[in-house]
């Protein structure tokens, strides 16, 4: 060691040995950082961070060795071998660019060690070219165990240095490996002069070009200036590239890719913007919730290229309407968020909504086929329903449902009385998980009943809630609460079991017509339940009618139709339930095997005083008479309504003319009543644990 001090001190010209030190620190820095950048950049642009880090590296390697050499004293030292001397240089780089390249490909362990060694290896087999390169008047004589322990120096630093840096073992990478990087070479070096003796002797006269100090020293100084100038001016294309490829993720991160409009990161930054800059006296911000209204039918009719066209079309249409102040972006899926500035209140922002709605309604073109969408709108303004930005985005979706709820295609404005009833339907959704297990639901039944002779033909089963506390909770509240909190299944699944229970009783083979919700469509394992209800409770397939919406069945049409056909392989019968409220109705009843078509009861409210609502009830006795479906009509609840019915052949009706839903035991009074009468003939004995044999077909 003592030895070594004395070679680095005593032995070194202290000027030069200074130029050494920084050429070493300073490339040894900035090839650990091309090497980092390599590992952090993209494949397509890797080779080239790694080709300029094993020339700025080998450069280094190279020049540090030879400075050191010019600084070396002794006056026997005749000049370098020109040959040898850049074939030194060409050995470092190569093996500096191979060791950072291996270490960097799928760096594991193995190949980053692996990596560090052959640099290790590079430095020792460039200073010993470089050592062959001199020529001295003499010879040099080479202790063999200092040179070992130089090149192991050489690789085991090496190693550690690439290791640190490739796999980032601590927090100080960034700036060990550049130490270890510059410990690498300067113990390889200065151990390696350690173990040299140079021996004067009488040099006979060769033909030999030898480069001078001067010229060796003017070549390192140029050939690392041109190094760091390629470096200095590729890195500041990189950091331009850097500047507009993160401007390009920023505007990625805050803009929708598919409408270019801002997202719903976006909108939360604009509406920060806005509400924090400062506003007019008496003025504000309206913050406006879009959700398009059954936008998943366009999807399922007619593809989600012609859904993705339409969003691009509707912002597109609102944008053409925009002003000052104003701003539309998608806040995602079907749901956009609108910003305006500078409102004075309810009623510019509902002015505001209301254009929206408006370019909203414009039709688009898909396929030569105008697509017509409506919206539901919510707006809440800031600072008089909130201040805070979150909150103002809740307040406006908040309202927005409630348009959706009031019969879609309609502006609302937020107050206050939302966020109780939005509380109230929150605390119903907890207390109808518990409802089944506390005996609270039940099952009424509305008739079915034969137009022309009024006899009972079928019942429909009916949920209905009585909470302890809330007392009767209407059906159209609780059911979409079901089918929010996905609770429908378990509803449905009861619903099924009971009305399957108490028909099971019933004295006259009535039918029993029991709602299935989409997603127990959606279920494959459905018809093995229903199969197991028939079983259990004994009651014919035949008399079980299963009701499915057409809205119901497109949402999972892919589904739905094998296990309708699963149904029907049962026994069981599948009437269309709302029919005329869909976009295809035809292209449904075409392709499910339906047993029976109810007309939605908004067809017939008016029917004999709307020509509309007759033509759709005549056209469906066309297709029903012509598929040989029978036709039930909903929502009958005069005496008119049943004449302008009979005049048209209707086979079955059902509404509050016949009586609104009943318990079972009141039904059971109904029918015995009807069999005293001597409508019906036909009565099913009642036996003790009957089980009927059904087989599902796969």
């Amino acid at each position: 060691m003592q030895n070594l001090f004395n070679c680095v001190v005593y032995q070194h010209d202290p000027i030069l040995l200074v130029w050494a030190v920084l050429t070493l620190v300073i490339g040894s820095v900035v090839t650990m950082r091309l090497f980092t950048r390599a590992q952090d950049t993209n494949k397509q642009i890797q080779s080239l961070w790694l080709i300029l880090a094993g020339m700025i590296g080998g450069g280094t390697i190279w020049s540090t060795h030879f400075v050191s050499m010019l600084a070396y004293k002794s006056d026997i030292i005749l000049g370098y071998e020109l040959t040898l001397t850049v074939s030194s240089l060409i050995i470092v780089i190569c093996t500096t660019m191979l060791g950072f390249a291996i270490a960097i490909r799928k760096a594991n362990t193995l190949r980053i060690v692996t990596g560090g060694v052959i640099l290790g290896v590079g430095i020792s087999l460039m200073h010993y070219t470089g050592m062959a390169a001199m020529k001295i008047q003499g010879g040099m004589q080479w202790d063999v165990a200092t040179v070992i322990v130089s090149v192991a120096l050489g690789i085991v630093t090496g190693a550690l240095c690439v290791s640190i840096t490739a796999r980032r073992l601590t927090k100080y990478f960034s700036a060990l490996g550049p130490a270890l990087f510059v410990a690498a070479v300067a113990l390889m070096h200065f151990t390696g002069m350690n173990g040299l003796t140079l021996v004067p002797a009488q040099l006979d006269a060769e033909a030999v070009k030898l480069i001078s100090n001067a010229t060796l020293g003017a070549g390192i100084v140029v050939l690392m200036g041109c190094l760091y100038l390629t470096t200095f001016i590729t890195s500041l294309i990189d950091m331009k590239n850097a500047d507009e490829t993160s401007a390009h993720y920023k505007y990625l991160a805050l803009h929708d890719q598919l409408t270019g409009i801002p997202n719903r990161y976006g909108c939360e930054k604009h509406l920060k913007d806005m509400i924090s800059a400062p506003l007019q006296d008496g003025t504000g911000v309206a913050v406006v919730g879009i959700d398009l209204d059954r936008f998943k039918r366009v999807n399922d009719v007619y593809g989600h290229f012609a859904g993705d066209h339409l969003l691009k079309t509707i912002s597109i249409h609102i944008s053409n309407t925009l002003g000052e102040g104003e701003l539309i972006g998608r806040f995602g899926g079907d749901e956009f968020l609108a910003l305006k500035t500078g409102i004075r209140g309810k009623d510019d922002a509902k002015e505001f909504a209301e254009r929206i709605l408006t370019a909203i309604r414009q039709p688009v073109l898909w396929n030569d086929t105008d697509i017509s969408t409506r919206a539901s709108i919510g707006y809440s303004l800031f600072p008089w329903d909130s201040e805070d930005p979150i909150k103002l985005m809740e307040n406006a979706d908040l309202a927005m449902y409630h348009a959706k709820g009031s019969g879609k295609d309609s502006v609302v404005g937020y107050d206050m009385a939302m966020n109780r009833a939005n509380k109230e339907r929150t605390t119903l959704g907890m207390l109808l998980a518990y409802a089944i297990e506390n005996n609270e639901l039940s099952v009424h039944y509305q008739l079915q009943n034969d137009a022309q002779t009024r006899k009972i033909a079928g019942v429909e089963a009916l949920a209905r809630w009585h909470n302890p506390a809330k007392g009767h909770v209407a059906p159209d509240v609780f059911i979409p609460i079901a089918e929010e909190t996905g609770f429908i299944n378990e509803l449905g699944a009861w619903v099924l079991r009971e009305a399957c229970s108490q028909a099971a009783q019933w004295t006259v083979p009535v039918k029993v017509a029991v709602n299935v919700s989409a997603k127990q469509l959606a279920d494959p394992g459905f018809p093995d339940q229903v199969k197991q209800v028939l079983e259990d409770t004994g009651l014919a397939p035949s008399r079980l009618e299963l009701e499915v919406t057409e809205t119901g069945i497109i949402s999972v049409a892919s589904l739905a139709l094998n296990v309708i056909r699963k149904l029907k392989e049962l026994g069981v019968q599948i009437a269309m339930d709302d029919y005329g409220t869909g976009y295809s109705t035809l292209a449904t009843l075409h392709n499910f095997p339906f047993d029976k078509i109810k007309i939605d009861r908004e067809f017939i409210k008016d029917i004999d005083t709307n020509a509309h609502s007759s033509a759709i009830l005549k056209s469906t006795m066309i297709l029903g008479n012509s598929l040989k479906i029978p036709v039930l009509a909903e929502g009958v609840e005069t005496e008119e309504h049943l004449d302008a019915l009979n005049k048209e052949g209707c086979q079955l009706v059902q509404g509050f003319l016949f009586g609104k839903p009943m318990v079972n035991a009141v039904l059971v009074d109904l029918l015995a009543a009807q069999i005293e009468a001597g409508l019906w003939e036909e009565q099913i004995p009642q036996k003790k644990n009957t089980h009927a044999a059904i087989r599902l077909v796969s």
